[in-house]
């Protein structure tokens, strides 16, 4: 790690040579203009003039820019990019644009990568909105291979946290020069001092992530994303003609270089996402390599494989399309370099290579991370089965597909979260995780003991800049010991704890979790639910029904106070009698039960537990509902 002395003097060098490069074009007149001047001169998009065509009615390469906006998670990347394109003319009509998706809007996160394309001074920026969660990586991976340049979006109050060197570590593994924007500067909490710790702390973790120099000597800019406005210079409050993304929009066409794409070469495209459309069928979306496509062509699939490429699929391009804004714009022909859809066949998939019919060569796939965790999906046999979805089948592979699928009617059984080990040299491997968490002080004694119990270390620990009385950990600990515990520290923190987690390495096994989880009360009657049988169940730990629910046989009504599992009957009903007495009909008083959703319940089930998944249902069940097997199964020794 470089020393502060090394920091601030690279720091210096760097922001003198980023000066002059903002104050001065290499591309442009060769008279030195101010750099306010051009943001008057360029603040309307309507003024702009189009991009300039190649021969064949494609855009010139050397007059596109592809690059992607990655952060951490909330620090503020489709925030941006809505003041991006509104910037260039685009009028929305919401926040978070580009989150079509309804979960994406419900919880405020991007699931999948978009792209969209904006016109800046002759120029066309293809801008890609990644995910900033690590658990949608594989989107992030096949998306930075796409572009020539980034956008690294970091809070300036909160600085790099753990999902930042996720995406990072992206971008810089396929050389690009991201450029520094820090976000959030109008809080009143953030200094020019706080921006330059931040800066400094980016720089480390550019040279622990193994930047090259060109690398590191990366443009800084600061922004307010919600208030719509960049900068190349440190300000809270700019002036009202500076309040817009210019700045922001220069530097991009500045310091993110054109793509290297022939034309003159065949066509050749990497599919990097996929939709469907009702009409269109498969649209298949990626970065054109090399070529010219219009429509009417004929082009084929290509799947890489060992000993070459295997043909998919062979047809022709029934229409292409080019995401501008906010509206899909149907396009004659495109060219090399830029990011494009099409429509016409419907067998390649993501990773494969749309090309002309007389290329036999397939691009080189994406090389995704390895998967850490794993879990089985099977059909819904539970004795309710079939009662509130038409579709009783099963396909999935985690919780936002799987409340995708319940959305659209389907009935499914969920396996628990399962490690996937490695052993290297006869030694048992198990993935570790990064994880960094910010909480208040009070709970800091609470949490380092429920992380010890999970194999946790303490890497780094220390105050909150700008927030007196919070504390923040850096810890590594296995994948296995994290599971389920989210809802716990929510619970632990009372609300008001941050922790975010990112894959790290393989090491070696840590050892057996301490006492994660409690007992169950497994319910041993089939019926409805009675008030009557739930009264005398609460003292013996928290409910996870209430009356009127359906129960069966082997169904997980409840935690017990104990580690050990509990039957119990929650279907009883009151014994009638001609005997009335006083008191004896009083109401039925119940605790609030806690009702899981499905992503506490993926973390809360056990080995031998499974999730019932409905459209209108989140049930917890044993995986052998009959009792007597349960015993049988639990007293067989283990493998």
């Amino acid at each position: 790690m470089a020393g502060p002395l090394l920091r601030s003097l690279w720091s210096t060098t760097r922001k003198s040579l980023s000066t002059s490069t903002y104050y001065y074009s290499t591309k442009s007149t060769a008279t030195p203009k101010p750099y306010a001047y051009a943001r008057r001169a360029f603040s309307s998009a309507a003024t702009a003039p189009a991009p300039a065509t190649a021969p064949g009615g494609a855009l010139d390469p050397s007059r596109l820019r592809n690059v992607a906006v990655i952060a951490h998670v909330d620090h503020g990347k489709t925030t941006l990019m809505d003041r991006l394109l509104r910037q260039c003319g685009e009028d929305i009509a919401h926040e978070r644009a580009l989150d079509s998706i309804t979960l994406e809007r419900e919880r405020g996160i991007t699931i999948a990568s978009k792209v969209t394309s904006i016109s800046w001074k002759e120029n066309e920026l293809n801008m890609v909105d990644t995910p900033g969660h690590a658990d949608f990586g594989g989107e992030v991976e096949r998306v930075v291979g796409m572009v020539e340049g980034a956008i690294l979006v970091v809070d300036a109050g909160e600085g790099p946290l753990a999902q930042t060197k996720f995406v990072l570590a992206k971008a810089l593994k396929y050389g690009l020069r991201p450029i520094l924007l820090l976000n959030k500067v109008d809080r009143p909490a953030v200094s020019e001092e706080r921006c330059d710790e931040v800066e400094s702390l980016v720089f480390d973790l550019f040279a622990n992530l193994g930047a090259t120099e060109e690398q590191l000597d990366f443009p800084v800019l600061y922004a307010s994303a919600k208030e719509g406005w960049a900068s190349s210079t440190f300000t809270k409050t700019p002036s009202d003609d500076a309040k817009n993304m210019a700045d922001l929009l220069d530097a991009i066409v500045r310091h993110v270089p054109p793509p290297t794409a022939s034309l003159d070469s065949p066509f050749q495209m990497m599919v990097s996402m996929m939709e469907k459309d009702f009409y269109l069928g498969r649209i298949l979306t990626g970065r054109v390599s090399s070529g010219l496509i219009r429509i009417g062509d004929r082009v084929h699939g290509l799947r890489k494989t060992d000993s070459g490429a295997e043909k998919i699929e062979e047809g022709k391009v029934v229409k292409l399309m080019k995401k501008k804004g906010t509206s899909m714009v149907v396009i004659d022909s495109a060219g090399a370099g830029d990011i494009i859809s099409m429509a016409g066949l419907t067998s390649p998939s993501i990773g494969h290579t749309v090309a002309n019919v007389e290329v036999m060569a397939a691009l080189p796939p994406v090389e995704l991370d390895p998967p850490t965790i794993s879990m089985t999906f099977g059909v819904n046999d539970s004795p309710l089965a079939g009662r509130d979805g038409t579709h009783c089948n099963f396909l999935a592979e985690s919780g936002i597909l799987i409340e995708n699928m319940r959305r659209e009617g389907f009935e499914l059984s969920v396996s628990p979260p399962k490690v996937m080990y490695k052993t290297e040299n006869r030694e048992k491997l198990e993935p570790i995780e990064e994880v960094t968490v910010e909480i208040n002080e009070e709970h800091v004694g609470l949490v380092m003991e429920a992380l010890s119990h999970r194999r946790a270390e303490v890497t780094d620990m220390g105050p909150v800049p700008g927030n007196n009385g919070r504390t923040r950990m850096c810890l590594t600990c296995p994948s296995r010991g994290l599971v389920g515990y989210r809802s716990v520290f929510s619970s632990d923190t009372r609300g008001t704890g941050f922790m975010h987690r990112a894959f790290l390495t393989y090491a070696k096994h840590r050892g057996p979790l301490g006492n994660v989880r409690k007992g169950v009360l497994v319910s041993m009657g089939r019926g409805t639910i009675t008030s009557y049988a739930l009264m005398s169940l609460e003292p013996r730990g928290t409910l996870f029904v209430i009356p009127g629910m359906e129960a069966y046989d082997g169904m997980i009504v409840g935690e017990h106070s104990r580690d050990s599992d509990l039957d119990v009957n929650p279907v009883r009903a009151k014994e009638l009698t001609n005997i009335r007495s006083a008191g004896k009909d009083d109401t039925v008083r119940l605790s609030p039960p806690r009702l899981m959703t499905l992503e506490e319940a993926i973390g809360y089930v056990a080995s031998d537990e499974l999730i019932e998944v409905t459209p209108k249902s989140i049930r917890l069940r044993k995986k052998y509902l009959d009792a007597n097997k349960r015993k049988m199964m639990r007293n067989k020794p283990k493998e």
